[in-house]
């Protein structure tokens, strides 16, 4: 069995080709065109031309989110299909995309496809973590997400940190968007986005968590479409650098009041939100940092790890320059780099369930 992974972002595409030779193949695709379809159409046809000769036996696909079903992925049908698309309004930044990497695999290859769902690993949460303090009646709950890296980093952590692995872990999930989860067991049982993938921290270009009389008046202001653009593109680390960038790397390189500020604020929120993970949870044994930002810049560890040294916690100047698994001092908590790879997640889950298939 061969199995072809695809994470499909708003205009570029991420895909790995496991082979059953145990190889694997990486292809990323960035910006080709402004124009969302015709930028992955574009995509897809290098991904066929650099696959050559090589080609599937299943298609798993990365889906940011998945709704209320407990399951960590699911085989696509015409039914799926159409559920999938009703939830767009859950996660409108990200859900057309994967719809659209999804429809046009359906079209090159004639093979199981297969969903896997980032909010799943979430599903483990008790209902303190999961229940909004609104009506009942609205059935409007939290969900979590970056569940797919979550769920590798669990699989990862026995074999690095061993038993303590089991115990209480914080894992940053920083990159343009970003979040946190304190896992118990390996299991996740809070994380601080919520409803959608606009909450929690200070992202990119999303805000995080808003006090609700500011997106009243917000919605006095702009109109339902104004006021959706403005959540998703035009908030976060944008906004607080007044336009200068919404990347980390360009904020790190700039020299302006402006970004320093950006930077500042989005240390201090990621602080703060490891703070309330670990009150929730009566304490903390161990740190993961992950995604773009968490696992290549150095100076983000550095500005959140610095002041959590009443948590336990303090790092290894040289480690934390070099980059290694293990960046904490000796008599620390256990501080880790672990890379995200949603596609090693997604080739496990795509596994399982045509082994179920097979079997049932």
């Amino acid at each position: 069995m061969s199995i072809l992974t695809i994470n499909c972002g708003s205009s570029s595409l991420k895909a790995s080709l496991f082979l059953a030779d145990g190889s694997r193949r990486d292809f990323h695709y960035g910006h080709i065109s402004d124009d969302k379809t015709h930028s992955l159409q574009e995509a897809f046809k290098h991904l066929l031309n650099d696959l050559g000769p090589d080609k599937p036996t299943v298609v798993g696909h990365r889906f940011v989110h998945g709704g209320d079903i407990t399951a960590a992925a699911r085989i696509i049908n015409d039914t799926e299909r159409e559920r999938l698309n009703s939830l767009i309004h859950l996660a409108p930044l990200h859900l057309p995309s994967n719809l659209l990497g999804l429809d046009l695999c359906r079209q090159l290859f004639n093979v199981p496809q297969i969903a896997c769902f980032d909010t799943a690993f979430h599903s483990s949460m008790p209902e303190l973590s999961k229940r909004l303090p609104i009506p009942d009646e609205l059935s409007l709950h939290r969900f979590g997400f970056h569940g797919l890296n979550y769920a590798y980093i669990a699989k990862s952590l026995p074999g690095i940190i061993g038993v303590t692995a089991n115990k209480k872990v914080i894992v940053a999930h920083l990159g343009s968007g970003a979040s946190l989860c304190l896992m118990q067991n390996l299991k996740s049982v809070d994380t601080t986005m919520g409803y959608t993938p606009a909450g929690g921290i200070t992202m990119g270009t999303r805000s995080g968590d808003l006090d609700p009389g500011v997106m009243l008046e917000l919605a006095k202001r702009y109109s339902p479409a104004q006021l959706s653009d403005m959540v998703f593109h035009k908030m976060g680390l944008l906004a607080l650098s007044n336009g200068e960038s919404a990347e980390m790397q360009d904020l790190l390189a700039s020299h302006t009041d402006n970004a320093r500020f950006a930077v500042e604020y989005f240390c201090q929120q990621v602080r703060g939100a490891i703070g309330s993970l670990a009150s929730k949870a009566g304490g903390v044994d161990a740190l993961v940092f992950t995604a773009g930002i968490g696992e290549h810049s150095a100076k983000i560890r550095e500005k959140i790890c610095t002041p959590l040294a009443f948590m336990g916690f303090a790092m290894d100047a040289d480690l934390n320059q070099s980059h290694a698994t293990s960046i904490e001092q000796a008599g620390s908590k256990p501080i880790l780099i672990i890379a995200a790879d949603e596609e090693l997640m997604i080739r496990k889950l795509c596994l399982d369930i045509t082994a179920k298939v097979h079997a049932g």
